[in-house]
Protein backbone atom coordinates (compact mmCIF):
# COMPACT_ATOMS: atom_id res chain seq x y z
CA UNK A 1 0.00 0.00 0.00
CA UNK A 2 1.34 3.46 -0.88
CA UNK A 3 0.85 5.78 2.05
CA UNK A 4 0.33 9.41 1.10
CA UNK A 5 0.05 12.55 3.19
CA UNK A 6 -3.42 14.03 3.16
CA UNK A 7 -3.40 16.64 5.93
CA UNK A 8 -1.11 18.79 8.07
CA UNK A 9 -2.26 20.24 11.38
CA UNK A 10 -0.36 23.02 13.14
CA UNK A 11 -1.45 23.75 16.71
CA UNK A 12 0.09 26.72 18.52
CA UNK A 13 0.73 26.20 22.22
CA UNK A 14 2.10 28.14 25.19
CA UNK A 15 3.63 26.90 28.42
CA UNK A 16 4.97 28.51 31.59
CA UNK A 17 8.49 29.89 31.31
CA UNK A 18 10.44 31.18 34.34
CA UNK A 19 11.83 34.75 34.60
CA UNK A 20 15.22 33.84 33.13
CA UNK A 21 17.55 36.75 32.37
CA UNK A 22 19.64 37.06 29.24
CA UNK A 23 21.46 39.72 27.24
CA UNK A 24 18.25 40.69 25.41
CA UNK A 25 16.19 41.08 28.58
CA UNK A 26 14.09 38.44 30.31
CA UNK A 27 11.87 35.54 29.28
CA UNK A 28 8.19 36.32 29.14
CA UNK A 29 5.85 34.27 31.37
CA UNK A 30 4.79 32.10 28.43
CA UNK A 31 6.98 30.37 25.84
CA UNK A 32 5.48 29.75 22.40
CA UNK A 33 5.79 26.55 20.35
CA UNK A 34 3.78 24.86 17.63
CA UNK A 35 2.91 21.19 17.34
CA UNK A 36 2.96 19.61 13.89
CA UNK A 37 0.82 16.59 12.99
CA UNK A 38 1.23 15.11 9.51
CA UNK A 39 -1.52 12.60 8.74
CA UNK A 40 -1.56 10.00 5.98
CA UNK A 41 -4.50 8.45 4.16
CA UNK A 42 -3.94 5.35 6.31
CA UNK A 43 -4.51 7.43 9.48
CA UNK A 44 -0.87 7.31 10.60
CA UNK A 45 0.26 10.56 12.22
CA UNK A 46 3.81 11.86 12.34
CA UNK A 47 4.54 14.55 14.92
CA UNK A 48 7.00 17.31 15.61
CA UNK A 49 7.50 20.47 17.68
CA UNK A 50 8.93 23.77 16.46
CA UNK A 51 8.80 27.53 17.00
CA UNK A 52 5.46 29.16 17.70
CA UNK A 53 5.83 32.87 17.00
CA UNK A 54 3.24 34.46 14.70
CA UNK A 55 5.59 34.70 11.70
CA UNK A 56 6.36 31.01 12.01
CA UNK A 57 2.69 30.06 12.24
CA UNK A 58 2.00 32.05 9.08
CA UNK A 59 4.79 30.48 7.08
CA UNK A 60 3.86 26.96 8.27
CA UNK A 61 0.29 27.58 7.08
CA UNK A 62 1.61 28.84 3.74
CA UNK A 63 3.87 25.80 3.27
CA UNK A 64 1.58 23.05 4.60
CA UNK A 65 -0.03 22.34 1.17
CA UNK A 66 3.42 21.29 -0.06
CA UNK A 67 3.03 17.96 1.73
CA UNK A 68 -0.31 16.93 0.29
CA UNK A 69 -0.05 13.85 -1.90
CA UNK A 70 3.56 13.10 -0.97
CA UNK A 71 4.77 9.82 0.44
CA UNK A 72 6.35 10.15 3.89
CA UNK A 73 9.57 9.02 2.16
CA UNK A 74 9.62 11.93 -0.29
CA UNK A 75 11.83 14.25 1.75
CA UNK A 76 13.62 15.74 -1.25
CA UNK A 77 10.32 16.55 -2.95
CA UNK A 78 9.05 18.12 0.26
CA UNK A 79 12.13 20.36 0.44
CA UNK A 80 11.75 21.47 -3.18
CA UNK A 81 8.06 22.25 -2.71
CA UNK A 82 8.64 24.18 0.53
CA UNK A 83 11.33 26.29 -1.10
CA UNK A 84 9.06 27.05 -4.06
CA UNK A 85 6.18 28.12 -1.80
CA UNK A 86 8.11 30.06 0.81
CA UNK A 87 10.81 31.61 -1.34
CA UNK A 88 9.92 31.44 -5.04
CA UNK A 89 12.81 31.59 -7.51
CA UNK A 90 13.83 35.17 -8.23
CA UNK A 91 11.68 36.64 -5.49
CA UNK A 92 11.81 37.31 -1.78
CA UNK A 93 8.95 35.91 0.23
CA UNK A 94 6.86 38.33 2.23
CA UNK A 95 7.90 36.24 5.22
CA UNK A 96 11.60 36.82 4.63
CA UNK A 97 13.25 39.77 6.28
CA UNK A 98 15.77 40.18 9.04
CA UNK A 99 14.82 40.47 12.65
CA UNK A 100 17.45 41.49 15.16
CA UNK A 101 17.53 38.90 17.89
CA UNK A 102 19.88 36.88 20.04
CA UNK A 103 18.08 33.71 19.03
CA UNK A 104 18.72 32.61 15.41
CA UNK A 105 15.59 30.50 15.60
CA UNK A 106 13.48 33.65 15.64
CA UNK A 107 15.12 35.07 12.51
CA UNK A 108 12.45 35.04 9.80
CA UNK A 109 15.27 34.87 7.24
CA UNK A 110 15.67 31.23 8.25
CA UNK A 111 12.04 30.34 7.60
CA UNK A 112 12.78 27.99 4.70
CA UNK A 113 15.20 25.95 6.81
CA UNK A 114 12.85 26.04 9.80
CA UNK A 115 9.84 24.81 7.82
CA UNK A 116 11.84 22.07 6.13
CA UNK A 117 13.02 20.91 9.54
CA UNK A 118 9.51 21.06 11.00
CA UNK A 119 8.10 18.82 8.27
CA UNK A 120 11.16 16.58 7.93
CA UNK A 121 11.04 15.39 11.54
CA UNK A 122 7.31 14.61 11.31
CA UNK A 123 7.90 12.70 8.05
CA UNK A 124 10.78 10.77 9.62
CA UNK A 125 8.44 9.91 12.48
CA UNK A 126 6.01 8.52 9.89
CA UNK A 127 8.81 6.59 8.17
CA UNK A 128 9.78 5.02 11.47
CA UNK A 129 6.23 3.93 12.11
CA UNK A 130 6.00 2.40 8.64
CA UNK A 131 9.35 0.62 8.98
CA UNK A 132 8.85 -0.25 12.66
CA UNK A 133 12.18 1.40 13.38
CA UNK A 134 13.33 4.35 15.52
CA UNK A 135 14.31 7.58 13.79
CA UNK A 136 17.93 7.07 14.83
CA UNK A 137 18.04 3.93 12.65
CA UNK A 138 16.73 5.92 9.67
CA UNK A 139 19.67 8.27 10.25
CA UNK A 140 22.18 5.47 9.99
CA UNK A 141 21.94 3.86 13.41
CA UNK A 142 22.93 4.78 16.93
CA UNK A 143 26.59 5.32 17.76
CA UNK A 144 25.61 5.87 21.40
CA UNK A 145 22.63 4.54 23.37
CA UNK A 146 22.23 7.66 25.48
CA UNK A 147 23.00 11.34 24.91
CA UNK A 148 24.64 13.57 27.55
CA UNK A 149 23.11 16.96 28.38
CA UNK A 150 24.42 19.88 30.42
CA UNK A 151 22.87 21.76 33.31
CA UNK A 152 21.82 25.17 31.99
CA UNK A 153 22.14 27.89 34.65
CA UNK A 154 20.46 31.30 34.50
CA UNK A 155 20.51 34.49 36.49
CA UNK A 156 16.84 35.00 37.30
CA UNK A 157 14.24 36.70 39.42
CA UNK A 158 12.23 34.77 41.98
CA UNK A 159 9.01 35.22 40.01
CA UNK A 160 7.50 37.12 37.11
CA UNK A 161 6.23 40.63 37.55
CA UNK A 162 2.54 40.54 38.39
CA UNK A 163 2.78 36.93 39.64
CA UNK A 164 0.83 35.34 36.75
CA UNK A 165 1.22 31.92 38.37
CA UNK A 166 3.05 30.24 41.25
CA UNK A 167 6.82 30.82 41.34
CA UNK A 168 9.17 28.15 40.05
CA UNK A 169 11.04 26.01 42.63
CA UNK A 170 14.48 27.50 41.90
CA UNK A 171 13.83 30.90 43.48
CA UNK A 172 16.00 33.95 42.92
CA UNK A 173 19.33 33.49 41.19
CA UNK A 174 21.39 36.69 41.24
CA UNK A 175 24.39 35.94 43.47
CA UNK A 176 27.21 33.38 43.16
CA UNK A 177 25.81 31.55 46.17
CA UNK A 178 22.34 31.33 44.62
CA UNK A 179 23.76 30.06 41.31
CA UNK A 180 25.77 27.40 43.13
CA UNK A 181 22.54 26.28 44.81
CA UNK A 182 20.79 26.30 41.42
CA UNK A 183 23.56 24.15 39.96
CA UNK A 184 23.41 21.73 42.88
CA UNK A 185 19.67 21.33 42.35
CA UNK A 186 20.25 20.60 38.66
CA UNK A 187 22.93 18.03 39.38
CA UNK A 188 21.08 16.37 42.25
CA UNK A 189 17.81 16.06 40.32
CA UNK A 190 19.11 15.29 36.83
CA UNK A 191 22.67 14.08 37.30
CA UNK A 192 24.25 16.57 34.89
CA UNK A 193 28.02 16.22 34.58
CA UNK A 194 28.69 19.68 33.08
CA UNK A 195 27.30 23.17 33.62
CA UNK A 196 26.71 26.23 31.43
CA UNK A 197 25.99 29.75 32.65
CA UNK A 198 23.91 32.17 30.58
CA UNK A 199 25.82 35.40 31.09
CA UNK A 200 25.87 38.89 29.58
CA UNK A 201 23.32 39.93 32.20
CA UNK A 202 25.09 41.34 35.27
CA UNK A 203 28.35 43.29 35.39
CA UNK A 204 31.08 40.95 34.10
CA UNK A 205 32.97 40.87 37.41
CA UNK A 206 29.88 39.40 39.09
CA UNK A 207 29.53 36.75 36.40
CA UNK A 208 33.23 35.88 36.61
CA UNK A 209 32.84 35.56 40.38
CA UNK A 210 29.91 33.20 39.79
CA UNK A 211 32.01 30.99 37.49
CA UNK A 212 34.82 30.89 40.04
CA UNK A 213 32.30 29.93 42.75
CA UNK A 214 30.99 27.12 40.53
CA UNK A 215 34.52 25.89 39.88
CA UNK A 216 35.21 25.82 43.61
CA UNK A 217 31.90 24.13 44.47
CA UNK A 218 32.14 21.49 41.72
CA UNK A 219 35.84 20.78 41.13
CA UNK A 220 36.55 18.94 37.89
CA UNK A 221 33.10 19.68 36.43
CA UNK A 222 33.30 21.04 32.85
CA UNK A 223 32.07 24.65 32.86
CA UNK A 224 30.98 26.93 30.01
CA UNK A 225 29.88 30.57 29.94
CA UNK A 226 27.71 32.28 27.30
CA UNK A 227 27.60 36.11 27.42
CA UNK A 228 25.47 36.14 24.24
CA UNK A 229 27.82 38.60 22.51
CA UNK A 230 27.14 41.19 25.19
CA UNK A 231 30.81 41.80 26.04
CA UNK A 232 33.28 43.90 24.10
CA UNK A 233 36.46 42.24 22.88
CA UNK A 234 38.40 43.88 25.72
CA UNK A 235 35.92 42.65 28.33
CA UNK A 236 35.91 39.17 26.77
CA UNK A 237 39.69 38.92 26.98
CA UNK A 238 39.81 40.23 30.54
CA UNK A 239 37.22 37.65 31.62
CA UNK A 240 39.09 34.88 29.80
CA UNK A 241 42.24 35.79 31.72
CA UNK A 242 40.35 35.77 35.02
CA UNK A 243 38.82 32.39 34.16
CA UNK A 244 42.08 30.80 33.06
CA UNK A 245 41.86 27.04 33.61
CA UNK A 246 38.13 27.16 34.41
CA UNK A 247 36.37 27.06 31.03
CA UNK A 248 35.67 24.01 28.89
CA UNK A 249 34.69 26.42 26.11
CA UNK A 250 33.82 30.10 25.72
CA UNK A 251 30.51 30.73 23.94
CA UNK A 252 29.79 33.91 21.98
CA UNK A 253 31.59 36.39 24.24
CA UNK A 254 31.88 39.20 21.66
CA UNK A 255 29.60 40.33 18.80
CA UNK A 256 29.99 39.06 15.24
CA UNK A 257 32.49 36.81 13.55
CA UNK A 258 35.03 39.66 13.45
CA UNK A 259 34.74 40.15 17.20
CA UNK A 260 35.01 36.42 17.83
CA UNK A 261 38.09 36.24 15.60
CA UNK A 262 39.73 39.04 17.55
CA UNK A 263 39.07 37.21 20.82
CA UNK A 264 40.31 33.93 19.36
CA UNK A 265 43.65 35.47 18.37
CA UNK A 266 44.42 36.32 22.00
CA UNK A 267 42.60 33.52 23.84
CA UNK A 268 43.58 29.86 24.18
CA UNK A 269 40.10 28.68 25.24
CA UNK A 270 38.11 27.27 22.28
CA UNK A 271 35.28 29.53 21.15
CA UNK A 272 31.79 28.12 20.59
CA UNK A 273 28.79 29.71 18.91
CA UNK A 274 25.13 29.50 18.08
CA UNK A 275 25.13 33.13 16.91
CA UNK A 276 27.77 33.60 14.18
CA UNK A 277 27.76 30.14 12.55
CA UNK A 278 24.07 29.39 12.08
CA UNK A 279 23.94 28.13 8.48
CA UNK A 280 26.27 26.68 5.86
CA UNK A 281 27.15 30.07 4.38
CA UNK A 282 28.30 31.32 7.77
CA UNK A 283 30.18 28.04 8.28
CA UNK A 284 32.14 28.79 5.09
CA UNK A 285 32.88 32.34 6.29
CA UNK A 286 34.28 30.94 9.54
CA UNK A 287 36.49 28.52 7.60
CA UNK A 288 37.72 31.32 5.33
CA UNK A 289 38.85 33.20 8.43
CA UNK A 290 40.80 30.20 9.69
CA UNK A 291 38.09 28.85 12.00
CA UNK A 292 38.25 31.30 14.92
CA UNK A 293 35.09 29.54 16.10
CA UNK A 294 36.13 26.01 16.98
CA UNK A 295 32.79 24.59 18.18
CA UNK A 296 29.41 24.83 16.45
CA UNK A 297 26.36 24.56 18.68
CA UNK A 298 23.94 23.20 16.11
CA UNK A 299 20.17 23.33 16.25
CA UNK A 300 18.20 21.19 13.81
CA UNK A 301 15.21 23.53 14.09
CA UNK A 302 16.97 26.23 12.06
CA UNK A 303 19.81 24.31 10.37
CA UNK A 304 17.26 22.61 8.11
CA UNK A 305 16.53 19.38 9.93
CA UNK A 306 18.17 16.21 11.18
CA UNK A 307 19.83 15.23 7.91
CA UNK A 308 21.23 18.73 7.35
CA UNK A 309 22.73 18.65 10.84
CA UNK A 310 24.37 15.34 10.01
CA UNK A 311 25.98 17.11 7.03
CA UNK A 312 27.14 19.84 9.40
CA UNK A 313 28.70 17.19 11.62
CA UNK A 314 30.73 15.82 8.72
CA UNK A 315 31.95 19.32 7.88
CA UNK A 316 32.99 19.85 11.49
CA UNK A 317 34.99 16.62 11.31
CA UNK A 318 36.59 17.73 8.04
CA UNK A 319 37.77 21.03 9.50
CA UNK A 320 38.65 19.53 12.91
CA UNK A 321 35.95 21.51 14.71
CA UNK A 322 33.83 20.47 17.65
CA UNK A 323 30.07 19.97 17.64
CA UNK A 324 27.34 20.14 20.24
CA UNK A 325 23.69 21.30 20.33
CA UNK A 326 21.96 24.54 21.22
CA UNK A 327 18.58 24.71 22.92
CA UNK A 328 15.81 27.15 23.62
CA UNK A 329 12.64 26.71 25.66
CA UNK A 330 11.27 23.41 24.40
CA UNK A 331 9.19 20.39 25.34
CA UNK A 332 9.67 16.66 25.00
CA UNK A 333 9.15 16.23 21.26
CA UNK A 334 12.01 18.60 20.44
CA UNK A 335 14.16 17.02 23.15
CA UNK A 336 13.56 13.53 21.74
CA UNK A 337 14.31 14.67 18.18
CA UNK A 338 17.59 16.16 19.45
CA UNK A 339 18.36 12.87 21.17
CA UNK A 340 17.84 10.75 18.03
CA UNK A 341 20.03 13.16 16.08
CA UNK A 342 22.80 13.35 18.66
CA UNK A 343 22.83 9.56 18.92
CA UNK A 344 23.36 9.26 15.16
CA UNK A 345 26.42 11.50 14.74
CA UNK A 346 29.84 10.03 15.64
CA UNK A 347 31.09 13.56 16.39
CA UNK A 348 29.49 14.90 19.54
CA UNK A 349 32.26 16.77 21.28
CA UNK A 350 30.37 18.16 24.27
CA UNK A 351 27.19 17.54 26.25
CA UNK A 352 24.16 19.19 24.62
CA UNK A 353 22.28 22.21 25.95
CA UNK A 354 18.72 21.87 27.15
CA UNK A 355 16.19 24.20 28.78
CA UNK A 356 14.00 21.22 29.60
CA UNK A 357 14.52 21.26 33.42
CA UNK A 358 13.15 24.82 33.46
CA UNK A 359 9.80 23.68 32.08
CA UNK A 360 7.26 22.02 34.37
CA UNK A 361 4.82 20.72 31.75
CA UNK A 362 4.99 18.56 28.64
CA UNK A 363 2.93 17.43 25.71
CA UNK A 364 4.06 13.82 25.40
CA UNK A 365 2.13 10.84 26.71
CA UNK A 366 3.45 9.60 30.02
CA UNK A 367 4.48 13.04 31.24
CA UNK A 368 7.95 14.44 31.74
CA UNK A 369 11.03 12.75 30.31
CA UNK A 370 13.72 11.76 32.80
CA UNK A 371 17.48 12.19 32.60
CA UNK A 372 19.63 9.37 33.93
CA UNK A 373 23.03 10.59 35.16
CA UNK A 374 22.61 13.67 33.01
CA UNK A 375 21.81 11.71 29.85
CA UNK A 376 18.69 10.74 27.94
CA UNK A 377 18.28 7.26 26.54
CA UNK A 378 17.48 6.97 22.85
CA UNK A 379 13.94 5.60 22.45
CA UNK A 380 13.77 2.28 20.62
CA UNK A 381 10.09 2.48 19.67
CA UNK A 382 8.95 3.24 16.12
CA UNK A 383 9.60 6.76 14.84
CA UNK A 384 10.39 9.31 17.50
CA UNK A 385 9.20 6.93 20.18
CA UNK A 386 6.86 9.46 21.80
CA UNK A 387 3.25 10.39 21.09
CA UNK A 388 1.15 13.47 21.84
CA UNK A 389 -1.03 13.53 24.94
CA UNK A 390 -4.30 14.92 23.51
CA UNK A 391 -5.41 16.40 26.84
CA UNK A 392 -2.06 18.18 27.22
CA UNK A 393 -2.35 19.52 23.67
CA UNK A 394 -5.76 21.00 24.43
CA UNK A 395 -4.54 22.51 27.70
CA UNK A 396 -1.42 24.08 26.17
CA UNK A 397 -3.37 25.37 23.19
CA UNK A 398 -5.81 26.98 25.62
CA UNK A 399 -2.80 28.65 27.26
CA UNK A 400 -1.89 30.07 23.84
CA UNK A 401 -5.41 31.36 23.27
CA UNK A 402 -5.39 33.28 26.55
CA UNK A 403 -1.75 34.23 27.24
CA UNK A 404 -1.82 37.33 25.01
CA UNK A 405 1.66 36.67 23.58
CA UNK A 406 2.18 36.07 19.87
CA UNK A 407 5.87 36.96 19.45
CA UNK A 408 8.78 36.54 21.84
CA UNK A 409 9.83 39.93 23.21
CA UNK A 410 12.49 39.66 25.93
CA UNK A 411 13.31 43.36 25.53
CA UNK A 412 9.73 44.52 25.99
CA UNK A 413 9.29 42.24 28.98
CA UNK A 414 12.46 43.61 30.61
CA UNK A 415 11.20 47.15 30.24
CA UNK A 416 8.36 46.24 32.60
CA UNK A 417 11.05 45.86 35.27
CA UNK A 418 13.39 48.62 34.05
CA UNK A 419 11.96 51.25 31.70
CA UNK A 420 15.48 52.47 30.83
CA UNK A 421 16.67 49.09 29.54
CA UNK A 422 17.80 49.38 25.90
CA UNK A 423 19.19 45.95 25.05
CA UNK A 424 22.14 47.66 23.38
CA UNK A 425 25.03 45.35 22.55
CA UNK A 426 27.71 44.96 23.64
CA UNK A 427 26.61 46.34 26.99
CA UNK A 428 29.86 45.73 28.84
Amino acid sequence: MRHTIRHVRVTPIAFRDPPLLNAAGIHEPWALRSIIEVETDSALIGINETYGEQAMLEVLAKAAPALQGLSPWDLNAMEARVKALVQPAGARSEFLGEQISLAPGTHVSKNVAKVISAFEVAMLDLQGQLANAPVVDLLGGAVRTSVPFSGYLFFKYAEHIGSPYRPDPFGEGLSPEQLVAQARHMMDHHGFKSLKLKAGVLPPEQEVATMLALAQAFPGTPLRIDPNANWSVATSLKAAEQLQGVLEYYEDPAPGLEGMAEVARACDVPLATNMVVTDFKEFAQNVQKGCPVRIVLSDHHYWGGLRATQQLSRLCQTFEMGLSMHSNSHLGISLIAMTHLAASVPLLSYACDTHYPWQDDDIVQGGRLHFEDGSLRVPRGPGLGVRIDPEALLRLHDNWLHCGIRNRDDLGQMRKYDATFTGKQPRY
